[in-house]
C-alpha cells in the first residue's frame, strides 16, 4: 500500500502544465504580428494559383472530349472542306477589292497626268496655268449671284448723330438695370 500511496502523493506533488493551448496564443500573435503581411499574401498567391489551375483542368478536359467527339473521319474530312471554300471565298472577296482599288488608283493617276499636260500646254500658250475651265465657271457663277440681287438705295437704319454711349434717342424703349437685392416675393 505505501507504494501505492507514493506513487499518488508523486501525482498530487506535480501540478498539470499546459494543458490548454494558451501557450499557442502568445507565440502565433508575435509570429503574425511579424510574419502577418507575408503569411496573407502567400495565401492570396496560392488562392489564386489553385483558380488557375482549375480552370487550365477544366479547359484541357472540355477540349479533350470534344477532340475525341470529332474524330469522326467524316465530320473531320467535312470541316476540312467547309474551312478551305470558306478560305478561298474570302480571298476571291480580298483580290475583287484589290483589283478594283488597282484600278480606281489607275484611273486617278491617269486624270492627274492628263491635268499636268493641259496645265503645261496652257503654260506654253501663255495662258494660266490654273486650270481654264474651272476659272470660266467660277466666273459665271459669280455673274449670275451678282445679278439676282438689284442694288436699291436704301435708308439708313438711323441717322448720322446717332452715338449709343450718349444715351439720346432712346425713344419709348430705355433699359435700367434691375434691383440689386433678393427678388420680392412671398
Amino acid at each position: 500500500m505505501e507504494a501505492d500511496d507514493g506513487a499518488r502523493v508523486r501525482s498530487e506533488d506535480v501540478p498539470p502544465q499546459n494543458q490548454d493551448l494558451s501557450f499557442l496564443l502568445s507565440s502565433v500573435t508575435a509570429f503574425l504580428s511579424d510574419y502577418g503581411w507575408y503569411v496573407m499574401f502567400v495565401c492570396v498567391g496560392v488562392y489564386l494559383l489553385i483558380q488557375h489551375l482549375r480552370k487550365n483542368r477544366s479547359t484541357d478536359s472540355q477540349s479533350s472530349s470534344v477532340s475525341a467527339a470529332s474524330q469522326d473521319p467524316e465530320s473531320v474530312v467535312r470541316s476540312q472542306v467547309s474551312l478551305e471554300a470558306s478560305r478561298r471565298r474570302m480571298q476571291e472577296e480580298q483580290d475583287a477589292r484589290a483589283a478594283e482599288f488597282r484600278e480606281r488608283q489607275q484611273r486617278l493617276e491617269e486624270e492627274k497626268r492628263r491635268q499636268k499636260i493641259e496645265m503645261w500646254e496652257s503654260m506654253k500658250e501663255g495662258k494660266s496655268y490654273k486650270g481654264n475651265a474651272k476659272v470660266a465657271q467660277n466666273t459665271e457663277e459669280a455673274t449670275s449671284s451678282s445679278s439676282l440681287r438689284p442694288k436699291t438705295d436704301r435708308k439708313p437704319l438711323r441717322n448720322s448723330g446717332y452715338s449709343p454711349l450718349s444715351g439720346d434717342g432712346g425713344g419709348t424703349c430705355s433699359w435700367r438695370p434691375g434691383r440689386r437685392g433678393p427678388s420680392a416675393g412671398g
